[in-house]
């Protein structure tokens, strides 16, 4: 009878060994994916505000001779676009942020306005998936943010329909910019493909930003 008891003791010591092996590989993982979640966000929200406080301030130093008063009101909104990203860092390292599709809808025409890019939106928020709409609001974010950085387009276009939305302009083309899929457009793929879409990306003439959802 020793036997058996020794043997089943070792067995339950064996068996517990492997269970708190799978716990801490579980928590590691789990720590993995929050310190990746954390740094595209942070990516997506610095990339995108630090691109438009650049605009902003380029195009204060060119009204602050000319036109004054324009030139003050860009400087009061560089002020809030700081206070805003840093607000939006703090929440994403917190994990409270959320992006909001209205709210993006509304601010990309402004952002491409100071680069001179003119934009055109077909379709509305109420034609979207809810269950995909911040989703879709960090892919336009950072499509807005791609084309100010490196498209050099006059007009871009922004469609929305039920499956997911549209991102196109006019500019160099993807594989005129270098062709190279930095961390916003690797971001942007991980995180359609982690809700089951898929993203696709095409050039000439102008780029093309296409997301399809289930």
């Amino acid at each position: 009878m020793v036997w058996p008891i020794m043997l089943g003791g070792v067995l339950i010591r064996v068996f517990g060994d492997k269970a708190q092996e799978a716990t801490e590989t579980r928590n590691r993982l789990a720590l993995v994916a929050e310190r990746e979640r954390v740094a595209r966000d942070v990516h997506d929200v610095l990339g995108h505000s630090l691109t438009a406080l650049s605009i902003k301030a380029e195009l204060a130093s060119r009204l602050i001779e000319v036109d004054p008063a324009r030139a003050k009101a860009e400087l009061e909104s560089i002020q809030e676009t700081a206070r805003q990203a840093l607000a939006e860092v703090r929440a994403t390292v917190g994990g409270l942020r959320a992006s909001n599709l209205e709210a993006e809808l509304a601010t990309a025409p402004r952002v491409l306005a100071d680069a001179g890019i003119r934009t055109q939106v077909l379709g509305s928020v109420a034609e979207t998936d809810p269950r995909h709409r911040a989703l879709l609001a960090w892919v336009l974010r950072e499509s807005v943010t791609n084309v100010v950085r490196h498209a050099r387009a006059t007009s871009v276009s922004v469609e929305l329909g039920p499956t997911g939305l549209v991102v196109a302009d006019d500019g160099a083309g993807f594989e005129a910019t270098g062709g190279r899929e930095g961390n916003g457009l690797r971001g942007m793929r991980e995180r359609v493909s982690a809700a089951g879409g898929t993203l696709q990306v095409s050039g000439g003439p102008g780029t093309r930003v296409e997301v399809v959802l289930p």
